[in-house]
């Protein structure tokens, strides 16, 4: 009898170990910044790579890991990956991207994520739509409602993120793959921003909807590697975040049709130090809102607009890859655009995505391969 039951509870605990990983909370640290205390916790770790994170209505999070794992975290638990997720071509920078909410998640439990994914001629972006089940152990109806249009060798700068407008429409962020020169290529997805519908379709407002000019999901082109994209809930503009090469770094505000000039013009220099197309300027091409020198290497950005903070209201926070940091800018009056405060300078490692939950406070992944959910919020004295 002894026996059998050590067994039964064998069986216990292992199943208890399948369905969910329990990772403790590592102590909190209260770090100062310029205009603010706060509180920095570990909501998981033990995550692979995290690359992005979204808040479910009742507060829980949905976390991708670029090897192709996406999992709930939920009352300090991280659930197994889900099922259901389409295989993904996890080499260099590829693999499970980003994730975001439906507008009407609460209603129809619809999310879209980004990959690379491999096919003929190498591999691409991809953004898919899902659902997640109500015991949220799998997506379901998984559909990929885009890819780019040439696949190609390497395994670099897929971009990827996706932000979604107030009518439900995607915009959604593509690297130039490691080849410069499509980026200046309107036949070509890489180096764009394109804007699609929920279901893939090609929105009525898209600048070149008739495919003459250039494909009609692109919304602008010269674009290298934008990682982060994000819409100001207040003002309605987009911004992104993009890397540059050796210096170059940007941020910049995609409009229909526009010309964001790589590898024509940059800020930065090639890694070998040799200069990049014609200089910093050129007629029809629009000059970034912002850009770092030397490279920060940029992952996320938010426009904060939360109660938590109102002191970085209307601020940008930029994660930073290279440095292992958080940026904060101020835009003035005028639009300009300054750099305020460098936060967390090498505390947390490599941060890549940065979201604000519903109370205010900032989640923070960290590109790592032991990674983390971070919490930050005000510091209570």
């Amino acid at each position: 009898m002894r026996a059998s039951i050590t067994g039964f509870s064998i069986a216990l605990m292992t199943f208890a170990l399948l369905s969910t990983t329990t990772m403790l909370a590592a102590s909190a640290q209260t770090i100062k910044t310029q205009k603010v205390e706060v509180k920095v916790e570990t909501i998981a770790a033990g995550l692979e790579h995290p690359w992005a994170v979204a808040v479910l209505p009742d507060g829980a999070y949905v976390v991708t890991e670029r090897p192709g794992r996406m999992r709930v975290v939920r009352d300090g638990k991280v659930f197994v990956p889900l099922s259901g997720v389409p295989e993904v071509y996890a080499h260099g920078q590829g693999g499970l991207l980003d994730v975001a909410l439906d507008p009407k998640f609460s209603s129809n439990r619809t999310l879209y994520f980004t990959a690379s994914v491999a096919g003929d001629g190498g591999s691409g972006t991809a953004v898919f739509r899902a659902r997640l089940s109500p015991d949220e152990t799998r997506l379901t109806d998984v559909r990929r409602i885009f890819l780019m249009n040439k696949l190609s060798r390497g395994n670099i700068q897929y971009g990827s993120r996706i932000a979604i407008a107030r009518d439900g429409s995607l915009f959604v962020s593509l690297g130039d793959r490691g080849q410069q020169d499509r980026a200046q290529d309107f036949h070509d997805d890489a180096g764009s921003i394109i804007h699609i519908e929920a279901d893939g379709s090609i929105p009525a407002d898209n600048p070149f909807k008739d495919g003459k000019r250039a494909l009609p999901e692109i919304w602008s082109k010269g674009h290298r590697n934008p990682q982060g994209i994000t819409f100001d809930s207040e003002t309605n503009r987009l911004y992104t975040a993009e890397h540059g090469a050796r210096g170059g770094d940007e941020i910049n505000t995609p409009e229909a049709g526009k010309n964001y000039g790589w590898p024509i013009i940059s800020y930065g220099v090639n890694y070998n130090g040799t200069k990049i197309g014609i200089g910093t300027a050129k007629a029809g091409m629009e000059q970034p809102r912002f850009y770092w020198d030397p490279s920060i290497a940029p992952g996320g950005i938010v426009v904060y607009r939360g109660k938590m903070f109102p002191e970085w209201n209307g601020e940008f926070l930029v994660t930073a890859l290279k440095f292992e940091l958080l940026s904060r800018l101020n835009q003035d009056g005028r639009g300009k655009i300054t750099e305020q405060e460098r936060m967390f300078d090498g505390k947390f490692g490599r941060l890549r995505d940065i979201a604000v939950a519903p109370d205010g406070a900032l989640l923070i992944t960290t590109d790592e391969d032991n990674g983390a959910l971070l919490r930050v919020s005000r510091a209570t004295s």
